[in-house]
């Protein structure tokens, strides 16, 4: 009997209930991905003879900032066999895809946007029928990532197409477009083609980027004419081996279209289009207003290493940028408050190389007080009001609250009412230990916005790119009045920055032009301006298209009321969330609350694309009741260019245990193919236990044993207890545990993170695992070095829940043994 060709033993073997969330289980797919704010990535190389992309576009037109970008790739199977051609795009974090469609067979098949609840629903019920399914989502550092499949016969083709929609931000007085490239083979018909039309007419215009250099520079060509600008970029198979880091493979590099516009009037300029207006305000040539700044910086123990470091370094170039009347404070925090000086001081050159000295001699330690610590950097600016001046409040922290008020609702009420809306407040969240959600949630609630600093080399770059954005006040108490304009987005801001921009989109009144006046408010210093010009011109266009300046309004506004929901409760909360949603659906964005089901040929897997929050990132998920419970560990190795991951299917681990404070902690695997622990249970000496599940915790001291299922701050012998919503944050002596909370397709599941450990090294178990010295062989990337052994190892892909919304990583996957450099009985326990 002939052995079944591979697509047949695929199609028998076909994963159902795929979903992006933790392991990608390997498939014998042929991938192609778009990366980059406008981006095409393959994530498998190709064989040429196997398929072939032979024509790759991507276009995007850009008018009152507004970009709209379609992503075409028409791919042929060039085999004798069916095969499946996944299309991975990446897209900005601020964009929403409003359109996707493939064409196969003379068929068009168009993606729906639901509400996100009815989407999941779908899915839901493909896998109840046992049909294949897949949710995809994902965060990077400014992309998200959605992904969709679909089987092509043999010697056929299909075309993807893909639709988002941004606005671009105004940011240190420029507009970026930015294109990374990295088809994993030359494509015969590559072309990107940026069309730019501001009626406000264009200043400048550059071309950046490493696909901008070398022999790729000549494949650029580039037009301005007054309010309209183009931009080609037409590379030869050749030239697409030529830059710095392209290759056989093709090209891998950014494209970054650099501009700004006219600004000939202080009031701005305004566009409009059948019944509603767009308005940009960004006056310049205005005298900087001095700033009054106290800098909170988080010193916990977590801070340790390498991010202590680069916050020590920015924050010395933070200090040498203040200008001599601007006043500054500075503090730092752990379970305790360290003032560089207890009231704000002049930013003289003696005041600040002081600070700089206190900033050189910061050092990690204690727990974390954030309560207590924005409430004293409060106080502070309180305590100095300044005419003419503007006030800021930076908050940098790594973690949650484990010390002082641990209640995240209290200490967002405590600051509000500390802040009373007189001065924005900006939250750095250093890494993925922190609540992101938190922070946003309190910047919103007091004019500011949060910003993630990622951990990694340019940290330090991060941090000082930020303050930058902020450092230069030109305005404060901004009013937008529009007389004769309603359905406003936001018209009120706390400040206005050099560099930056305020956009107020809205509908025209009985889309009266006649009756429509608008005019600015603002305090310059000590002085009242009115911002207002009655010559000013509405520009009404027709060179565009009739409903794009309606979608601007529609995005902002979708935007506003996403971050307005996070910062209530209730049925407040509930109604802004049903607007942003009809809104959502009306426009077909697909934003949080919504998804987009693919359409595609029957029989194929059902496919879900969704908007993920703020740093969750999530990969292929299989809920196939035939695959053996598989959950999936990373270990970073220092020496690698990828973390090292490997499978285990043991129920029972050994996590840590410590012979000299007789402490041991052990956790239970559940029975879900890729999630997680059911119960950790800690044990301290002889007469405490500690035993977390996805429900509470319950502690054990002698013959008591008590029940928690709230948020808890409790206390018992050496050890203390937190619990909030989504972790349980447990001390035992030196020995500090957070125990975070997932959700995956409706299932919960437990992940410890070990924060800190004691000094003795005298460690063992899976979570103290210290990976040796490893190096990857130079011929050949599909093998390591551990312990002067070579390793085979496979490129794949696993969900770090280390983090509180967990990314997508990259990995070597290997077996446990090869990892772990023993066997993996040695991990094992028989009870907990």
């Amino acid at each position: 009997m002939c052995c079944p060709c591979l697509s047949e033993v695929k199609r028998q073997f076909q994963l159902p209930g795929l979903i992006l969330e933790g392991v990608v289980m390997e498939r014998a797919a042929v991938s192609i991905a778009l990366l980059g704010v406008l981006l095409a990535v393959v994530t498998t190389l190709p064989n040429k003879d196997d398929w072939d992309i032979y024509s790759f576009h991507i276009n995007s037109t850009v008018s009152s900032r507004y970009a709209t970008t379609v992503i075409t790739s028409r791919v042929a199977n060039r085999m004798d066999e069916s095969k499946e051609i996944e299309f991975h795009v990446r897209i900005p974090k601020n964009a929403f895809i409003s359109k996707f469609r493939m064409f196969m067979d003379g068929e068009v098949y168009d993606g729906v946007v639901k509400a996100k609840e009815q989407a999941q629903q779908q899915y839901t019920e493909a896998v109840s029928r046992g049909q294949s399914a897949g949710i995809v989502s994902s965060v990077g550092r400014t992309l998200e990532e959605f992904k969709t499949s679909v089987n092509v016969a043999a010697h056929k083709k299909v075309t993807f197409e893909l639709t988002y929609e941004e606005l671009l931000k105004r940011k240190l007085g420029k507009y970026e477009l930015q294109i990374h490239a990295r088809p994993m083979q030359p494509v015969k018909d590559f072309k990107v083609d940026v069309y730019i039309h501001e009626e406000a007419g264009i200043n400048f215009l550059e071309v950046k980027g490493g696909l901008s250099t070398k022999a790729l520079g000549n494949a650029i060509t580039k037009t301005l004419a007054d309010k309209q600008a183009w931009v080609y970029f037409y590379p030869t198979e050749d030239q697409q081996k030529t830059c710095d880091s392209c290759g056989e493979q093709g090209m891998n590099g950014d494209l970054v279209i650099v501009y700004d516009v006219n600004r000939d009037t202080t009031l701005g300029d305004i566009t409009a289009s059948a019944g509603y207006f767009v308005h940009h305000f960004a006056p310049s040539s205005l005298t900087r207003i001095p700033k009054n700044v106290v800098f909170v910086i988080d010193q916990s123990g977590s801070m340790s290493g390498r991010k202590i470091h680069q916050t020590r370094i920015a924050l010395i170039h933070i200090l040498n940028d203040l200008a001599e009347e601007d006043f500054f404070g500075l503090i730092t925090f752990d379970g305790n408050i360290f003032h560089w000086k207890r009231e704000l001081v002049q930013a003289n050159q003696q005041n600040v190389g002081s600070a700089k000295e206190f900033a050189r001699n910061i050092r990690d330690r204690g727990s974390t007080d954030i309560n207590r610590a924005v409430l004293e950097g409060a106080r502070m600016l309180n305590a100095h009001p300044r005419e003419g001046s503007a006030s800021i409040l930076i908050l940098l922290t790594d973690g949650d609250p484990t010390s002082g008020e641990t209640n995240l609702e209290r200490i967002q009420s405590n600051v509000k009412k500390a802040i009373a809306s007189k001065f924005p407040l900006y939250c750095l969240g250093f890494g993925f230990d922190v609540n992101f959600e938190f922070l946003e949630s309190m910047s919103l609630q007091n004019d500011g916005v949060a910003r993630r600093i990622y951990e990694d080399s340019d940290a330090d770059l991060q941090l000082k790119g930020f303050y930058e954005e902020v450092a230069t006040p030109l305005l404060t108490d901004v009013t937008m009045i529009y007389i004769g304009g309603t359905n406003l987005t936001q018209t009120n801001f706390s400040q206005y920055y050099n560099g930056s921009e305020i956009v107020v989109a809205g509908q025209i009144t009985d889309n009266n032009i006649e009756t429509f006046t608008p005019q600015v408010l603002a305090i310059s210093r000590n002085t009242r301006m009115t911002f207002t010009n009655t010559d000013v011109t509405v520009e009404l266009t027709g060179t565009i298209s009739d409903n794009r300046i309606q979608r601007v309004w529609a995005y902002l506004t979708v935007k506003q009321l996403l971050e307005k929901e996070l910062q209530l409760s209730g049925p407040e909360k509930e109604t802004v969330k049903k607007e942003a949603m009809e809104l959502s659906l009306k426009y077909s964005f697909v934003t949080p609350l919504t998804s987009m089901v693919v359409t595609k040929p029957p029989g194929e897997r059902t496919d879900v694309l969704h908007k993920p929050k703020e740093g969750e990132r999530l990969d292929h998920h299989s809920q196939g009741p035939a695959i053996s419970p598989v959950h999936r560990f990373l270990t970073k190795a220092e020496h690698l260019s990828l973390p090292l991951c490997f499978d285990v299917s043991n129920t029972r681990l050994k996590l840590l245990h410590h012979p000299n404070w007789q402490l041991s902690v052990n956790g239970e695997l559940d029975s879900a193919p890729n999630g997680g622990f059911q119960r950790i249970v800690i044990h301290f000496q002889t007469n405490l236990t500690i035993e977390v599940d996805t429900s509470g915790f319950t502690v054990r001291e002698g013959q008591i044993s008590t029940r928690y299922t709230g948020q808890d701050n409790i206390a018992a012998g050496r050890a203390t207890v937190i619990k909030r919503d989504k972790e349980t944050d447990i001390t035992v002596g030196e020995t500090r545990l957070v125990i975070l909370l997932h959700e995956t397709a409706g299932k919960q599941f437990l992940w410890p993170v070990l924060r800190q450990v004691p000094s003795d090294n005298n460690t063992e178990g899976i979570l103290v695992l210290k990976p040796e010295a490893r190096e990857e062989v130079q011929q050949s990337v599909t093998k390591v070095k551990i312990n002067d052994q070579e390793i085979n190892v496979t490129r794949s892909h696993a969900a770090d829940y280390s983090v509180a919304s967990p990314p997508s990583l990259n990995c070597w996957l290997t077996s446990a043994e090869s990892v772990l450099q023993r066997p993996l009985d040695h991990f094992t326990v028989t009870a907990l």
